[in-house]
């Protein structure tokens, strides 16, 4: 029984995650021979805060990113 995990930053439609998982069964069955009902696949959302790189946090990144835009804009003005 293949089973595939992935961990992602959440934040994507259902949509885009429900046609992820079609998407990793589809090639697992092709890729393995595997019966399509013996692939199993989870899909792990993390919140921004609790995934970091370097110590930094996307949330802090994206925080600090758009504190930057902020100040390039009142430069400008």
């Amino acid at each position: 029984m293949p089973l595939v995990e992935i961990t992602l930053v959440e934040g994507r439609p259902p949509h885009l995650l429900r046609g992820l998982i079609h998407e990793l069964h589809i090639a697992v069955v092709r890729a393995l021979a595997a019966p399509a009902e013996a692939v199993r696949v989870v899909v792990r959302e993390v919140p921004p805060s609790l995934w970091a790189a370097g110590d930094v946090t996307i949330a802090e990144r994206e925080a600090a990113r758009a504190a930057g835009s902020a100040a390039d804009l009142e430069e400008v003005s």
